[in-house]
């Protein structure tokens, strides 16, 4: 088992060309989104969580830390089965039809691996072995599309490692497994990015009765598209509530937005916040003036545009998302009496239907899976001028 677990680990990245193929919108469907516009006074943004691939969360959890060698397992074959090779595919073919401006990816991973395992006796050599790299994955995929995208700043938030079990009794083996955890911001080749900021929030979940510390934090930039300048932000916020701890996710949004507060660029802020309307920390950000894109949406308003979330395995077949999560915050420094005015949006989501499914063969096994156990969401902006932004 070990030795075939080695082999998995080595040969992870290659990707199943002859069963993977482009899911492709039908034109009817794509003649309704808005049509790509060239005003310099235009802006188009996603928030895109693409999401490790295993539900790391059985591993964060776990009540016995003796459980952990076989959950990392667990999850590491999940994570297999889930090949990012194939999904960042699916992720290029959302971004090359609305083509933003500007990306707010969350949850990009680096997954390295040490064989034999040192952590499970103690040790704290870490793993440097790369297995998946997935930020170069996409980058790839998006230059054998000719879609010209660059790296504004990537921050580093959790870096965990922990032992795996790849061998039962009586032959019983570890190796280490390592997660580092990356926000990252891209800008398109014709958006002119400066004053870039990364930062670590100062609220940081420490998991009880564990060295398994989880930092957050976002990417901050001034980009310059046509002929105006806006502030644009990519953050995760914490999602985990534990009782008798402190609310992380609200400190980290309240510490994001007294960072921003004397910012007097139109400020947008992309990322999977882990709130939804009528929740706190949603509330809190409106109470400062940000606006909820999708509120504004010119594009069939009455839909929830619900992008959380599909099954860990990425294999329901059913359509299940409830909460919108993910979402595309406005604040335009332009408005009367205090009430601030972003313009009409253009808003969709993607990767929350049937279609966005693509094919995958993982240990003899043909399935359709999602691109992300998220769905993303794009909007297309005309935040008004304002006398200080011509």
């Amino acid at each position: 088992m070990k030795q075939k677990l080695l082999v998995l680990l080595l040969m992870g990245a290659l990707v199943f060309l002859s069963a993977w193929a482009t899911p492709k919108k039908s034109v009817d469907e794509l003649a309704k989104l808005p049509k790509i516009s060239k005003d310099p006074n235009s802006l188009i943004v996603m928030t895109r969580n693409i999401y490790v691939g295993g539900n790391v969360d059985r591993v964060i959890e776990a009540s016995d830390p003796n459980d952990i060698p076989f959950l990392a397992a667990m999850t590491f074959q999940e994570m297999l089965s889930t090949n990012f090779w194939v999904r960042a595919e699916a992720l290029v073919d959302e971004i090359a039809r609305s083509q933003p401006h500007l990306i707010g990816l969350q949850e990009i991973s680096l997954i390295r691996y040490q064989s034999p395992s040192d952590a499970v006796y103690g040790g704290m050599i870490p793993a440097e072995i790369v297995i998946f790299d997935y930020l170069d994955i996409l980058m790839l995929a998006l230059a054998n599309r000719s879609l010209s995208y660059y790296v504004v700043e990537s921050v580093k938030n959790a870096d965990v490692e922990v032992p795996m079990l790849v061998s039962p009794p009586p032959n019983l083996a570890f190796d280490d497994i390592r997660l580092t955890d990356f926000d990252v911001l891209l800008a398109r080749h014709d958006v002119v990015t400066t004053n870039v900021v990364t930062k670590n929030y100062l609220a940081v979940l420490s998991l009880p009765g564990t060295p398994i510390v989880i930092p957050r934090g976002y990417v901050s930039a001034d980009a310059k598209v046509g002929h105006k300048t806006y502030r644009v932000v990519n953050t995760h916020l914490e999602p985990f509530l534990i009782p008798g701890f402190p609310n992380f996710k609200l400190e980290q949004a309240l510490e994001l937005i007294a960072d921003l507060q004397d910012v007097m660029l139109p400020t947008i802020i992309l990322g999977d916040f882990n709130t939804a309307s009528g929740e706190l920390v949603y509330d809190v950000f409106a109470s400062y003036g940000y606006i909820d894109a999708w509120t504004r949406n010119q594009i069939q308003p009455e839909i929830p545009g619900y992008t959380s979330g599909h099954d860990s395995d990425l294999r329901n077949d059913v359509v299940d998302l409830d909460r919108r999560i993910d979402l595309i915050l406005v604040r335009s420094n332009v408005g009367v009496n205090g009430i601030h005015n972003i313009g009409p949006v253009f808003s969709w989501v993607v990767g929350d239907e049937l279609e966005d499914r693509i094919p995958i063969l993982f240990d003899g096994i043909q399935s359709l899976i999602w691109p992300s156990d998220h769905a993303g969401i794009v909007a297309l902006l005309r935040i008004p001028v304002s006398g200080y932004n011509k």
